[in-house]
């Protein structure tokens, strides 16, 4: 089992939990970020080291000869940051984890639950065409030179502070302003939300394991929900009655390419996943938190703060506009 784990990116919505169940679970831990996050800064125990990681040679410098049971990184998005940490690692962990992404599983899927050996294609979005770029390449080490990686597919993770629809929490503003909101395709897709606390036993559960060396995991919540019902849970959660308005996913990407993409190559299709692989080899893992609790946990941080409660006006417009559009008439 790993006794010393380098997390590369520790303050995000999945590496923040991680780095606390990880100090929990009596690792020695090491988080290498540019800075100090104010939003999700790391227990106490947590060595901090500070780099550009897409800057190799500070790298270097900042850790030294120092090598890791485990190395997570969970800030490499594309084939070139995997190259360079195969350069920065190879020979200097036993292990090292890739964080991609379950949006690199074809689309539309073919058959769910989706696997671990469902194919991997996606010709809508670019995140995930690198993400999958990135696993051919360090899968190709794994075979060639025997790099130790393991890659994790997580999907669609939040937090307390990451609100999981379209239009995030200023979407929760217009519900309560009795405003409409956006979602997009007719909203009966059925989508799996998971907490990032629950997908933190998933991936702690895999570090230092000799057995997933080679191996891809999709580490994802068991409830699955359609988009309606996500919007009306969260709507509940804020006191309010949801006014839902239904958009075509390419009059999104007509209007915004980026939103558009994230909708035509992940969301608008089926997420519904097995995770037995993951179950097989963590026991411990077994999600705890359904949406309607992480609901009112969003909530409730957001309330706590007005500042937390700003309404972004470029998210604001386009819901308007997309309302204009495509509201009734």
């Amino acid at each position: 089992m790993a006794q010393s784990v380098l997390f590369i990116g520790g303050s995000g919505v999945i590496s923040a939990a991680c780095t606390r169940l990880a100090v929990e679970s009596g690792l020695d831990v090491t988080v290498l970020n540019r800075g100090r996050s104010t939003l999700r800064p790391p227990p106490p125990e947590v060595r901090e080291v500070h780099a550009d990681v897409r800057d190799t040679a500070a790298v270097r410098n900042v850790l030294g000869a120092a090598e890791h049971d485990v190395v997570v990184d969970f800030v490499a998005f594309t084939a070139e940051h995997a190259r360079a940490d195969v350069e920065l690692f190879a020979g200097r962990t036993g292990q090292y984890v890739f964080i991609s992404s379950a949006s690199a599983y074809e689309k539309p899927p073919r058959h769910v639950p989706i696997v671990e050996s469902t194919p991997l294609h996606n010709p809508y979005w670019q995140y995930a065409r690198d993400k999958i770029a990135a696993e051919h390449v360090l899968m190709r080490e794994h075979g060639e030179a025997g790099f130790p990686v393991t890659v994790v597919r997580p999907s669609h993770t939040y937090d307390a502070t990451k609100v999981p629809i379209f239009g995030g929490w200023t979407a929760v503003e217009r519900m309560r302003r009795g405003q409409p909101v956006v979602v997009p395709g007719e909203g009966t897709t059925l989508w799996t939300l998971t907490h990032s606390s629950d997908f933190a036993v998933g991936l702690v559960g895999l570090l230092g394991r000799h057995e997933a060396i080679g191996e891809a995991f999709t580490i994802t919540g068991d409830e699955t929900l359609s988009w309606n019902e996500i919007f009306e849970t969260l709507a509940a959660a804020a006191g309010a009655e949801p006014d839902l308005v239904h958009v075509p996913g390419p009059a999104i990407a007509a209007l915004d390419a980026e939103l558009g993409a994230s909708q035509l190559g992940d969301k608008l299709h089926p997420g519904v996943f097995d995770t037995s692989k993951l179950r097989a080899l963590v026991p411990g893992f077994a999600p705890r938190v359904p949406f309607a609790d992480g609901a009112r946990e969003m909530v409730a941080w957001h309330d706590a703060d007005p500042a937390r409660r700003a309404v972004d006006p470029r998210i604001d417009g386009i819901l308007d506009t997309l309302v204009a559009a495509h509201g009734p008439r």
